[in-house]
């Protein structure tokens, strides 16, 4: 898993970069999170109402910080 990617992705999604989080998707090497990504774009282009593209964008930033989360260490002092 590249964290760069994932990061982009954040970053990407949050701020509506929707042009940059399709290259993104073409570009990266982890195959669930490109299927994510495509997913949501799939659905802010052709869905046919908004809760479709609230949920996704929602399962999306949710998927993003899962994985952010769960490959980051955790030192106790």
């Amino acid at each position: 898993m590249n964290m760069v990617d994932y990061d982009k992705a954040m970053y990407f999604t949050l701020w509506g970069q929707w042009d940059d989080l399709l290259v993104l998707m073409v570009r990266t090497q982890d195959d669930l999170l490109s299927k994510r990504i495509e997913s949501f774009l799939h659905a802010y282009h052709y869905g046919y109402d908004e809760q479709t593209v609230i949920s996704s964008h929602h399962n999306l930033i949710h998927y993003i910080e899962h994985a952010i989360t769960q490959d980051t260490p955790v030192y106790y002092v």
